[in-house]
Formats: C-alpha cells, structure tokens, sequence
C-alpha cells in the first residue's frame, strides 16, 4: 500500500508538469535521454511536427534532451545519420528503401506527413513558353539538395515523359530565402521545393505550377498510391537497443501531429520560429491551408505506402532497380499503436 501511495503521489506531481506523456514518471527507463536529430531544411511544413514537438516542450515532457541539426536537404542529414553523428534522422521515407539497398538497415518508426508536399515548378522568366514535362531537357532544376526527396520527386516527374535525371541539371538551392533568390535571379530554370516558398513564389506570379503533391488526391494522380513522407527513422541497431527512447521520441511526435489537427493559425504562428514565415505572416498561414491534408493526423504508416514508395523509385533510379528490398524492414507502426493508446493532445 505505502509502495502505491507512493506512485501514486509521484504520478500527480510529474502529471501537473507533464500532461499527457506516457513516460512522465518512468524516465529512468530510458536507455538514453539525449537524442540527435538530423532534418533537412527544418523551416518547411514538410518538417513542421518536428519543431511543434521541440518548441512545446513535448520531447522534453518525455525526459529526452533532443539536439537538431538542421541540412540543407535530406540526402545531408541522411549522411549524418549513416556517419554516426546523428541518432535518427526526420527526412523522407523512401531513403529507408535506398539505404537497404546498399545493405544499410534503416527504419521508420513514426509518420509526419502522408503526402510528399513537393511542388515542381518552371520559371516563368526563363522558360516563358513551357508546354510540357519535355520541355525541361537540359534546364537547371532547383532541389533542395541534390539526393533528397525534392530531387527524387522531380526524377519520378521526370521519368514518367520519358526523361532522365541525366538529362537535366539538379542544383541544390537549399530550402528558403536561398531557392527564392536562385528562381527570382534566374540561376535556374524550375523549382521542386516545399511550402511556404512556393506559395511565396506563386503569389509573385514568378512559377508555373506542372506537378503537385500538397494534396491527397494530387499525391494520388502522380504516384498512384498513398505516398508517405516525412518520418522519423532510425538504424535498426539503435531502435533494438534503445526502445524506450524510440518510443519517447514517437509519444512527442504523435502528440505533435494531434496538437496540429486542432490548433488555431495564431497557435501556430506564435510557436514556429519568426525566421519560418519568410517576412510575411499570412503567407504562411495560406501555405498552412495548401499543406495542412498533408500532414498525418495519427502517425501511422497506410497501408499501401510503402509499396508506392519502391514503386517511385524503381521508376528510375538504377541503386534500386532489381534489388530485393523487404518493405517490412523498413517500417513499424509499433511505436505509434502505443503513444495513440495513451498520449493525449
């Protein structure tokens, strides 16, 4: 009976501080509390329930002491994972699949985003008279950085009339100001980028929009299917000897996603950084409505995303095509079937 009163006094206490954590009084049982994250290009939406989940303390309700670094694009902050220097890795689901290529085992553990949100564009400075896809065969293209999923996107858009990413020229541009300036100078002939910079760009009138997958349905209509986005993921050798702190980091990130599907556009503004918004408040809160379908309501994996995932892949690049990849390897929804029976918002 004492031993009970005793948890019992101590859930009260850590419960005043740490609404809605599973692990508010069983810290201890981390493996490890200090977490590195790498992400690429951390201002964008495609990101977004990773700095929710930093600014409002809920990695910290969870007992972790989490580090973000923050790459130019994905590809950069997957080098730093495969390096050593970063634990896990907030980026695109499909380098799971490009690293099992190479006999790397990397899973993801928690879904942010269940559409890509990438938008590729052409400039319409210098490619005035853009007709179709063919078109940009021998243009410069703007990614985020060459490697990542603005890349891997573009080649799929690509592949599908016919091109190869040989036969364009992918420049990385970064993931804010930097891309604007590159498109508005004329450095390169299209963007494939996030949001807020291509709303940014739109409502300038300075792109074209030629491919979409800010919505579901456009997702859909590029990749027929379901395709998962931004994740966390992991070596499989750090989610096996560190599973509660997988799971703390899961309970954070879900608690995240639930605090976004209800939260207003003056909540959102006043917990993002000032830098995110671009110098224009509602540009941002219009890029939030363009984006906002895309983000995952739970956490979880559909179904079907993985298979999209390999199928996107294997449409052009050659480190995949005939590969024996085992998409179980790749995912888990475990982690997240627990936070959703216990995290609150």
């Amino acid at each position: 009976m004492q031993r009970r009163s005793f948890l019992a006094g101590t859930a009260a206490l850590a419960g005043a501080s740490l609404v809605g954590s599973p692990l508010a009084f069983a810290q201890s049982k981390l493996e490890t509390s200090k977490v590195s994250i790498a992400v690429g290009g951390k201002n964008l939406f495609y990101y977004l329930p990773l700095t929710i989940a930093e600014r409002r303390n809920f990695f910290k309700d969870e007992g972790l002491e989490v580090e973000i670094s923050d790459f130019a694009g994905g590809s950069q902050a997957l080098k730093a994972a495969v390096g050593g220097s970063a634990d896990v890795v907030s980026g695109a689901f499909e380098h799971t699949l490009l690293l099992q290529a190479k006999n790397q085992y990397f899973r993801e553990f928690v879904l942010q985003g269940r559409a890509p949100q990438i938008v590729l564009a052409v400039s319409k400075k210098t490619m005035a008279s853009y007709r179709t896809i063919a078109d940009l065969k021998g243009k410069k293209i703007g990614v985020t950085a060459p490697g990542s999923s603005t890349s891997i996107m573009a080649s799929f858009v690509l592949a599908k009339a016919g091109l190869t990413a040989k036969d364009v020229s992918f420049i990385g541009v970064g993931a804010g100001a930097g891309a604007i300036a590159a498109l508005q100078s004329g450095q390169i002939d299209a963007l494939a980028n996030l949001d807020p910079v291509m709303t940014k760009l739109e409502r300038a009138g300075e792109i074209r929009v030629v491919s979409d997958t800010r919505t579901l349905n456009d997702t859909r209509t590029v990749f027929g299917g379901n395709m998962p986005a931004g994740c966390l993921y992991a070596s499989q050798s750090f989610i096996s000897k560190n599973p509660n702190t997988t799971q703390a980091l899961t309970n954070a990130m879900v608690r995240a996603l639930k605090w976004l599907q209800s939260a207003t556009g003056t909540e959102l503004i006043n917990t993002v950084p000032e830098s995110y918004l671009l110098g224009d408040r509602a540009l941002y809160l219009d890029s939030w409505q363009h984006v906002k379908e895309a983000m995952s309501p739970d956490g979880l994996m559909p179904a079907d995303g993985p298979a999209t995932s390999l199928k996107t892949l294997q449409a052009f690049d050659e480190t995949v095509k005939g590969k024996p990849i085992d998409l179980s390897k790749t995912w888990t929804n475990d982690f997240v079937k627990k936070a959703l029976a216990t995290v609150k918002a």
